[in-house]
């Protein structure tokens, strides 16, 4: 029990010191084009010059002092932090000699891994900035907060709420507020999973296993968002909405399942625990059942959640919650544990393709992290 103390512990503080270093640099980027630009932000032709969306692009805005480049390397930043997180989890199921899960959890990098070496399937041509005038920022940050309040506290992931935002509020084209929301969902992950975690509420194992189907999923919808027609994305996110919300409010009033009797999967996985809850004054212990459906309804999560960039929050608490009868505070905390690492396997398809404008994103990731961060501290005494 004190290794994987330690080890939740090392994860915990990993992903407080990603959000963290991402939260500056981009910061700074921020204040540096806003400082060289004026609050309209087009005092010169460079700032609407195009901004960059591969590596060698950044490393070159870099070296030129380019402050979009410095953006955009706070997000790349923390796009990378769910990618150390699992890192660190093979070795924190190392220290505990769980060979099953050095197994899942080095499956699950793989597939990660796998995405950035996949080509975009746009040209690399310059893309050109939103070059937002500082109210956009303000007021973008500023609901941003909002969204990842809510976002940890339900298991949303904050782009839920983004992407409705930035096409219906400004206008903004769809990939765009996606790419954008890829970021908050990271955010939301990265800002919550952190508290979660430390506090023994997150179930890792189910938040690992699971997310072999989330990220292949993830990379799926990444691929079939060029396709699909815009409208289309309109009309499942439409349905997506609806379809969540239905059994969430059939559950209001369950504090927690009862008579769950785990499947043969539960026990070969060992995937049953216990967490404290401050509010029933007690040690929760819990068992999971039914986790093929489980399974089967993360790669559907993980499609949505590349599709629409909203990290399908919804469709994880309803596949644990629901179908695998966790309790809502684990099913939550492990959504928001899951979320970012299942962005991260189409996050890099978005950067490539350029639908991450870091004038857009910056705002977004801000504002998410501080709302995250707030709604993690609450979250265990609701």
């Amino acid at each position: 029990m004190a290794r994987v103390r330690q080890a939740e512990l090392v994860i915990s503080g990993v992903l407080r010191g990603g959000v963290l270093l991402s939260a500056v640099i981009t910061l700074i980027g921020v204040i540096e084009f806003y400082g060289r630009y004026g609050a309209a932000g087009a005092g010169s032709a460079a700032a609407a010059a195009g901004f960059p969306h591969t590596l060698g692009a950044v490393g070159q805005g870099l070296i030129s002092g380019d402050p979009q480049a410095i953006i955009m390397l706070g997000l790349l930043l923390l796009l990378a932090t769910p990618v150390a997180r699992v890192i660190v989890s093979i070795g924190a199921f190392a220290l505990e000699h769980d060979g099953l899960y050095v197994a899942i959890t080095a499956l699950v990098l793989l597939i990660l891994l796998t995405s950035f070496f996949l080509s975009p399937l746009q040209d690399q041509a310059s893309k050109i900035p939103a070059v937002p005038h500082i109210s956009f920022f303000l007021v973008v940050f500023a609901a941003c907060v909002l969204a990842g309040l809510i976002g940890s506290l339900v298991g949303l992931g904050g782009g839920i709420f983004v992407v409705p935002l930035l096409t219906s509020a400004f206008g903004l084209d769809i990939h765009q507020a996606i790419g954008a929301s890829i970021v908050s969902v990271i955010a939301t992950s990265s800002g919550a999973a952190a508290a979660y975690v430390r506090e023994h509420i997150t179930n890792l194992r189910v938040g690992m296993f699971l997310e072999i189907a989330t990220t292949v999923g993830a990379i799926s919808g990444a691929f079939l968002a060029v396709i699909a027609p815009i409208s289309a994305l309109y009309i499942i996110f439409g349905l997506v909405l609806i379809v969540s919300a239905i059994p969430l409010v059939i559950r209001i009033g369950e504090e927690l399942p009862a008579g769950v009797t785990p499947d043969r999967w539960a026990r070969w996985l060992a995937l049953g625990s216990s967490y404290p809850d401050r509010r029933l004054r007690r040690t929760v212990r819990y068992e999971v059942t039914h986790v093929p459906a489980g399974f089967s309804l993360m790669y559907v999560a993980g499609l949505i959640s590349g599709l629409l960039g909203i990290g399908s929050g919804t469709f994880k608490v309803l596949a644990m919650d629901t179908a695998m009868r966790l309790p809502l505070k684990v099913s939550t905390t492990t959504s928001n544990f899951m979320i970012g690492v299942t962005a991260a396997a189409s996050a890099t398809i978005y950067f490539l393709r350029g639908d991450i404008d870091p004038l857009v994103a910056a705002p977004v990731a801000l504002g998410v992290l501080l709302g995250a961060t707030i709604g993690a501290r609450t979250l265990a005494r609701l």
